[in-house]
């Protein structure tokens, strides 16, 4: 259940309204089951677009990550696809309630039955926050919309990639956020496929392993993988480190296709 009205109110008993970006993104959401964290948000902020890019967002939830990334880029035109109709229609509430319908598009679907209306090729920029966890990997949560957006389904990571890559365009980015322990799967799913991929790590802590990688790539051309220098998240007192706030905060892109100095 949704709550009353699209632009704002009081929440049902079944949603909340949370905020992204020091408030400049107001976000209803579930209130039990999945719920966006800061993962959308480092998604959303290493994504190179630019006004007039157009973007599409696989398994878009409520839309945290397109609402980040369209509040950092201004005209640039995005559209959201998730197989959760619930989720797809929170996300168009969510849409109507930053004043964004205009720029982004929600749509219902999933990979292997996708909206007709999305063209393959046509956009500049895919961006995903897939499932994590392989099938018969761990055992599902009882609410399913968790258990959906934690657990590969029919649609593998393979799958998530390939149409990834159809859906873009010719030397156009898709830009996965993913567990590190998935990079090897990643990597020789991208492999022949697409080249100039970056890996750009969001280490723990200073000496940490990382937790969550970024890999980005571009389809048609054949430049070489690079290790990016990444991100700290949290500093030896646990709290966020001041690049990561940045991002957080204030919606920093962060430095994927430019070596930092």
């Amino acid at each position: 259940m949704t709550e009353s009205g699209n632009t704002g109110g009081t929440p049902s008993k079944d949603t909340t309204i949370d905020s992204l970006l020091d408030g400049r993104v107001s976000l209803a959401q579930p209130a039990h089951g999945y719920r966006a964290a800061i993962d959308p948000v480092f998604l959303a902020a290493a994504i190179p677009a630019r006004a007039g890019d157009t973007v599409l967002d696989l398994g878009c939830g409520v839309g945290a990550a397109f609402l980040c990334l369209a509040t950092r880029v201004a005209e640039c035109r995005i559209s959201g696809v998730d197989a959760d109709r619930t989720l797809v229609r929170l996300a168009g509430d969510n849409v109507l309630r930053n004043g964004l319908a205009s720029r982004i598009l929600v749509l219902a679907g999933d990979l292997l039955h996708p909206p007709q209306r999305l063209q393959p090729g046509s956009f500049s920029h895919v961006m995903a926050n897939p499932p994590y966890l392989r099938a018969g990997a761990a055992t599902p949560s009882p609410l399913d919309a968790k258990a959906q957006a934690n657990i590969e389904g029919e649609a593998d990571l393979a799958a998530w990639i390939r149409y990834a890559l159809t859906m873009a365009q010719n030397k156009g980015t898709i830009t996965f956020i993913h567990r590190a322990d998935r990079l090897e799967t990643l990597l020789a799913l991208l492999a022949g496929r697409a080249g100039d991929i970056v890996v750009f790590p969001l280490w723990a802590g200073a000496g940490k392993d990382a937790g969550r990688v970024i890999v980005q790539a571009r389809k048609g051309v054949a430049s070489p993988t690079r290790l990016a220098p990444g991100l700290v998240l949290h500093g030896t007192d646990g709290r966020y480190t001041d690049a990561a706030l940045s991002v957080l905060r204030r919606g920093t892109a962060l430095p994927i296709g430019v070596p930092s100095t």
